[in-house]
């Protein structure tokens, strides 16, 4: 493993960043019938929108953030890039 690969696998975002960055907690029970998993997701603005894996596909606590809807997919695995993202997004909006 060369260091870039070890270094960016040491930096996954545990559950508990998902939270810090402000993702909101939705359950799965009306897309599966199990009440029991669950994803993250924040809508920036209509269409813009920020969402985890379920946390049944998640491995070993190394949860990733993926803008919704993309092809080919968008997807942040760090803590500190997602949330600069996020803020740059948020205070580019224009207000009416």
């Amino acid at each position: 493993m060369n260091i870039t690969t070890k270094h960016l696998k040491q930096n996954k975002m545990k559950e508990k960043e998902i939270q810090l960055l402000g993702l909101q907690i939705e359950n799965m029970e009306e897309y599966d019938g199990n009440g029991d998993d669950y994803y993250y997701v924040l809508d920036i603005v209509d269409g813009l929108t920020f969402i985890t894996p379920a946390a049944s596909e998640v491995k070993n606590d190394e949860w990733y953030v993926e803008i919704f809807n993309t092809d080919p997919l968008i997807r942040f695995n760090r803590f500190e890039e997602t949330q600069s993202l996020i803020n740059k997004l948020t205070n580019a909006i224009v207000k009416k």
